[in-house]
């Protein structure tokens, strides 16, 4: 029996599985498949989400699209680039929007539109005014026939569109992102409105992924790397429900680019639990032999995802492991779309478990990847099924190349291309009126440009763009003053990120040590070697101590430091803070700490000797992304 679904159709978005999650969560099977998919794709299908996607629909090269897909008499919604499929494919038109937007918008329905009985089915129960997310810069010039609009916003007048008689709506937001809090609503009365009948659930999702490890393992062994963050963690435990610790070994390697303290503390709880099928590795050598000399963020991430193909070649030579044995990894979908790892997506960064090599041990069935197909919080939440702790399941995201992508390096040298984009940058942040601060800090505001680059995703792109710096007053000391209201602040780093097309960030500066001029300040030929390494691991964890001594630990999705070459002399190093607030890793807002928390971070970290600058990360994502590689 073909069982219901929602399909979604791919269009290379980093949202595509968001939404297809999204429907599971709510209680509804979906699938995913691609914009050119035959129509006997279709069978069972009770609706079809177009998603949105890195292309123009005027550029050159744009995804595969089986038009007959609009002939089909099922329900189907478009957002952002879908939004656009749809109004084309019926006649209308699409170009360069006069404003872009990127982040939150405000959208108004059309009188008539909301309550009971909605004239649009998708905002049924749903206020007339409400916070989308946006991230576009094209938008629809002309409706298709037979739609009309029933929302907009300020900027973009066909913010929502449907044609009743053909069951087509199209959306210009993402209402799969959690910073659209009406999305859930919207897509639980798109499926009611479809005749779809909840089919799926938590249980239904654990025997799948535990049914499937058995099938794909064929009688054979696992060797899984172990980061000790939660998603190996996780898979480590589903292989060990699914096959047992005889026929599962973990392989947590010190890569020298862990926390303080962090390989025991991993090899603790995973004791306390009652895991013994796991073994350490002091590799940190060979990984930091592997990445010397390198500064290009990319090269550095494909460096650590090689060498750790090395040293697990090395174990398994020494444990004396034969063929039968398998490689797990703990990969989550987010990092196969942003490793564009899907037919029409964009690559915004390389992970360390979809280089070269990892790539041909999965093109020979040789990779075992259990939660591929998850995005954190449903890992999250297999973790609290399967019995284990919060210590393991809630620790902050950690990725396997640890540290070392949080430790920008530079060959010392800028090119006329960089120091001419910085002189554009810096007049684009002039030019920015921010008038939304008390008369007290907008008297006291400096503006300047961070002279390094750091890397951020908008519409689907990867990009890599300068950072913004603001100072808000000096409060002595070195310490600068920090605006206490977070919606003043979000609202100028939107501004700010929306209209340079240079800037990708906004930070705040924090503090800046005595006698140190902003003249004095460069950036230097830097490597992520150990000694930079241990000065952010101080750093990090005074961080991380005060989080977690406050409360606050469990308050945040993640707290990335990041170390920056740009100081007073090369033995120094300023530093950003980046707490986030995330559902699903793909948005995510900065996190505003108490005040007196930040004090107290910013006192301690600024009383190290090497510490010469002090920063805010104040950006949403997007337009930026978690970490600055």
């Amino acid at each position: 029996m073909t069982r219901e679904k929602i399909v979604v159709l791919d269009f290379g978005s980093q949202y595509a599985h968001l939404i297809a999650k999204r429907f599971r969560m709510l209680g509804y099977y979906s699938e995913i498949a691609l914009p050119s998919a035959a129509l006997d794709s279709f069978e069972g299908a009770k609706g079809i989400v177009f998603s949105g996607g890195p292309s123009s629909v005027y550029d050159e090269h744009t995804p595969d699209f089986n038009a007959a897909i609009l002939n089909l008499d099922i329900p189907i919604l478009g957002l952002c680039y879908g939004h656009y499929i749809m109004q084309i494919g019926y006649n209308g038109s699409v170009g360069k929007a006069a404003v872009g937007e990127f982040g939150f918008a405000r959208l108004a329905l059309a009188p008539g539109v909301g309550g009971a009985a909605s004239a649009c089915p998708l905002f049924k129960g749903i206020e007339g005014e409400q916070q989308v997310w946006m991230s576009h810069q094209d938008g629809v010039l002309k409706l298709g026939d037979g739609f009309e609009t029933v929302g907009s916003t300020k900027d973009c007048p066909f913010a929502a569109t449907q044609n009743l008689a053909k069951k087509r709506f199209s959306l210009q937001f993402h209402c799969e992102v959690k910073d659209t809090p009406c999305g859930n609503q919207i897509f639980q009365n798109f499926a009611e409105f479809c005749g779809m009948q909840k089919n799926w659930d938590q249980d239904t999702v654990l025997g799948i992924i535990l049914e499937t490890i058995k099938k794909e393992a064929d009688g054979r062994n696992v060797l899984l790397f172990l980061s000790g963050g939660v998603d190996s963690t996780i898979t480590f435990a589903l292989l060990n429900k699914a096959l047992g610790q005889e026929r599962v070994l973990g392989l947590h390697i010190d890569n020298g680019f862990m926390r303080k303290n962090e390989s025991a503390q991993v090899a603790d709880a995973y004791r306390k639990f009652g895991f013994s099928n796991f073994i350490v590795e002091d590799a940190s050598g060979t990984f930091l032999k592997a990445i010397a000399g390198l500064s290009d963020p990319q090269k550095k991430r494909m460096a650590v995802g090689e060498t750790f193909i090395t040293v697990r070649n090395d174990v398994t030579a020494r444990q004396h492991l034969d063929g039968t044995w398998l490689l797990a990894q703990g990969t989550l979908y987010p990092d196969i779309i942003e490793s564009g790892g899907t037919k029409n997506s964009h690559t915004i960064k390389t992970h360390h478990n979809r280089v070269a090599g990892i790539q041909e041990l999965i093109a020979k069935g040789l990779i075992i990847e259990p939660i591929r197909d998850l995005y954190k919080d449903e890992v999250r939440a297999i973790g609290k099924k399967l019995g284990l702790p919060d210590e393991l399941v809630m620790r902050h995201p950690f990725p396997g190349p640890g540290l070392s992508i949080n430790v920008l390096c530079n060959d010392g040298t800028q090119g006329a291309k960089d120091a001419e984009e910085l002189v554009l940058a810096q007049k684009e942040l002039d030019a920015i009126k921010i008038d939304m601060f008390c008369e007290h800090c907008t008297a006291d505001l400096r503006r300047s440009v961070l002279p390094l680059r750091s890397v951020g995703v908008q519409g689907d792109f990867r990009t890599y763009r300068f950072p913004a710096v603001l100072s808000f007053g000096h409060e002595g000391g070195g310490f600068y003053h920090f605006p206490r209201k977070r919606e003043k602040i979000e609202a100028c780093s939107s501004a700010i990120t929306n209209k340079a097309a240079y800037i990708n960030r906004t930070c705040i500066k924090l503090y800046q040590k005595p006698g140190i001029a902003d003249s004095d300040m460069k950036v230097h030929e830097a490597y992520c070697d150990r000694r930079r390494l241990d000065q952010l691991r101080e750093v990090d964890n005074i961080v991380l101590t005060e989080l977690h001594k406050s409360g606050w630990y469990d308050k945040i999705f993640q707290h990335l430091t990041i170390d920056l070459p740009y100081a007073s002399a090369a033995d120094r190093a300023s530093f950003v803070l980046r707490p986030v607030i995330s559902e699903d890793v793909m948005t995510a807002r900065f996190a505003m700490l108490p005040q007196e928390l930040l004090q107290t971070i910013v006192r301690q970290i600024a009383s190290l000797p090497f510490v010469d600058a002090l920063y805010f990360d104040a950006t949403n994502k997007p337009p930026a992304t978690f970490g600055w590689e």
